[in-house]
């Protein structure tokens, strides 16, 4: 394979990963802050008014007390920010801005909340895990396997972005300038 072949694969390679890893934001996000008695991707489930999204922050705020590892007011601002940091990161992924680092606050984010996935399943704890909102993503061996696929696409995706601008840099300098001529 040639060096072009090989940089124009693993730019593709980043293009997909950082991609799917941005739907998969924009999912998590779409289902915390969607309306609680709409049908998914309806019409109705776009329509989020102040009193949905009291309602639907109230929902994922129970979600999150159910861990049993944060305090009430902790509960609070988590089920308040989280949705909109998701929407964030998913739109930052998606447009590929910042990539370097929003990659590198997506693996962070996926390392902690697989940390707490895992506590919570030795725990013996039988929760959803309200990955994507209310619903019955219950928390088994099946969840935590996926969380592991997640997590190692946030990596390759953060190692990707890295060594893609580190190889832009490395072609930059290799390049002679152009001499003015005499």
């Amino acid at each position: 394979m040639t060096p072009q072949a090989r940089t124009r694969l693993r730019r593709w390679l980043l293009i997909v990963g950082r991609l799917a890893l941005g739907a998969l934001f924009l999912f998590a996000a779409y289902g915390k802050l969607r309306p609680v008695d709409s049908a998914p991707f309806t019409l109705a489930s776009l329509k989020i008014t102040p009193n949905s999204l009291d309602v639907s922050m109230m929902m994922f705020a129970m979600q999150i007390d159910s861990y049993q590892m944060l305090p009430s007011w902790g509960v609070m601002v988590l089920s308040h920010t989280l949705p909109w940091l998701e929407l964030a990161i998913g739109l930052f992924l998606v447009s590929g801005l910042l990539l370097r680092w929003v990659s590198l606050l997506t693996t962070l984010l996926l390392a902690v909340f697989f940390s707490v996935l895992l506590h919570s399943y030795f725990a013996g704890l039988q929760i959803n895990c309200g990955c994507f909102g209310p619903g019955t993503e219950a928390l088994n061996g099946s969840r935590l396997l996926l969380e592991v696929l997640f997590l190692a696409l946030a990596l390759a995706v953060t190692i990707g972005a890295f060594l893609d601008a580190r190889f832009r840099r490395i072609a930059r300098a290799a390049v002679p300038s152009a001499a003015p001529a005499d």
